[in-house]
């Protein structure tokens, strides 16, 4: 019996990693040399965007999953902040918005256009001010729609309404020194933030209060991380006093004591955690490092398993990490990475090895759609909602976004009824201008439609008649 203990089974024990050939690679980017210890990449299963180099401002450049390769020095970047940019976050419910936080103090939120960026995008279709000093991380909220946390180096965490560009929620005084980084759990009702006093807090962001804490998480003086498990645990990973890294469990119910703690290795990049709730498995990619080590987290001792590493020579500068709905379920590929080198990024797949090619349900349970589960102001009155999962059984087919539409309120629309004659004279003409707006939009979804399809047309045209020489040159 003890033999058999002795090897755990497990369908994730040979999982491996491989990148992909050069070709399918990023080439010739410049990645931000900024010392800020975010991941400078995002992904989804449009886009993969990067923090840049860029001269006077910050700028990340989106570029559509397929236009691997060579990236032309004069490719258009997104660059409207003053300052370096310092992290980003792709909307989970809409593919082509995304989030930037920067030093310039400011948090913008830009719609991508669906093929990609033809020109530099300098207009962020919101500017989320309230920061006092620069702003490092940005976090969509999981289940509820246009709901943004952003937290800065003036200790301060807030939480927008992206859809009205107001600030609702101001945590400023919950945090007495750098924020390392912010985890929404599962429903987006808490979140957990590590910070450089060296304490992880569980905080309830509506009611404003910290639910648990747990200081010295990790003894060590450098960075560490914290993130939300699917189950409600707390995984974190920092340095001993010795200087080694570590990885840790919590239950935040009673933090005295973490459920596991293992020391790995003394390396001294940061750990940065990806966590795939479907599968229960963490990758670790340290800053600076070389490889990913991943791990299994059960509910059997010791609870972190470790599984394997994925080595490769090249340090990484930063890591993307793609949702499940962005994987290619006929390869039993359970996550996608995407390293940041210096001058490229390169995606890396991991896969767990299978003979059929039957859809494998086991690998992949249900997992969290594009749509949103809740409004904004619903998850502001107090309402929870878990992810609305959709089954990947015949691969994931992005729909169609609709427009971030930003309606700012107006200060003036509060001011007390004075005489009520002239606003029902008005009224009609309200309702009017309503229509009329609503018209507009419609007649413009529909000519931007339109565009497209001719733009497709042209294009095809083209491919068309390139082929028919090539048909005709054959036939010579």
């Amino acid at each position: 019996d003890t033999m058999r203990r002795v090897v755990r089974q497990s369908k994730f024990r040979h999982v491996f990693g491989q990148a992909v050939k050069n070709d399918q690679c990023y080439d010739d980017i410049r990645v931000s040399r900024v010392t800020w210890d975010s991941s400078f990449c995002a992904v989804n299963p449009r886009f993969v965007a990067i923090i840049v180099e860029a001269s006077g401002g910050g700028a990340f450049m989106v570029l559509p999953l397929h236009k691997t390769g060579r990236i032309d020095k004069s490719y258009p970047t997104v660059c409207g902040h003053t300052g370096p940019v310092l992290d980003i976050d792709w909307c989970p419910h809409n593919d082509q918005v995304i989030a930037s936080g920067s030093e310039d103090c400011t948090v913008m939120v830009w719609q991508i256009p669906e093929n990609g960026l033809t020109l530099s995008l300098t207009e962020p279709v919101v500017v989320l001010e309230g920061h006092s000093k620069r702003v490092g991380i940005v976090a969509w909220h999981p289940t509820a729609r246009n709901v943004l946390l952003s937290a800065g180096c003036d200790n301060a965490i807030i939480i927008w309404n992206v859809g009205t560009g107001e600030a609702l929620i101001n945590l400023d005084d919950m945090h007495v020194d750098v924020i390392y980084n912010v985890s929404w759990n599962r429903n987006g009702s808490l979140i957990c933030t590590s910070s450089k006093d060296k304490k992880v807090r569980v905080i309830d962001p509506r009611k404003q209060e910290i639910v648990a804490e747990k200081e010295k998480t990790h003894e060590g003086a450098r960075p560490m991380r914290a993130i939300f498990l699917a189950d409600g645990n707390i995984f974190t990973t920092g340095f001993s006093r010795m200087s080694e890294r570590q990885l840790a469990l919590w239950n935040p119910k009673n933090m005295e004591e973490p459920i596991a703690l293992h020391e790995m290795d003394t390396s001294n990049g940061v750990l940065l955690p990806f966590y795939d709730p479907d599968t229960n498995i963490i990758y670790l990619c340290g800053k600076g490092d070389s490889s990913i080590r991943y791990f299994e987290i059960t509910d059997e001792s010791p609870y972190v398993h470790y599984l394997n590493t994925f080595s490769s020579k090249e340090p990484q500068r930063g890591m993307g990490f793609m949702p499940k709905r962005g994987l290619d379920v006929n390869k039993c590929e359970i996550a996608r990475f995407f390293k940041l080198h210096e001058r490229k990024c390169e995606p890396i797949i991991m896969t767990v090895p299978r003979k059929s090619d039957l859809f494998q349900d086991d690998l992949y349970p249900d997992t969290a759609g594009p749509e949103a589960a809740l409004e904004a102001e619903e998850w502001f009155e107090g309402k929870n909602a878990d992810p609305l999962l959709i089954s990947l059984k015949h691969g994931y087919i992005p729909g169609k976004n609709r427009d971030l539409k930003v309606v700012k309120k107006n200060i003036l629309d509060n001011k007390p009824a004075a005489n009520k004659k002239s606003d029902l004279i008005n009224a009609p003409k309200k309702a009017a201008d309503a229509s009329s707006i609503q018209n507009e939009a419609k007649l413009d979804e529909i000519l931007k439609e339109l565009k497209s399809i001719k733009d497709t047309i042209t294009s095809q045209d083209e491919r068309i008649s390139k082929l028919e020489q090539q048909m005709a040159k054959i036939a010579d």
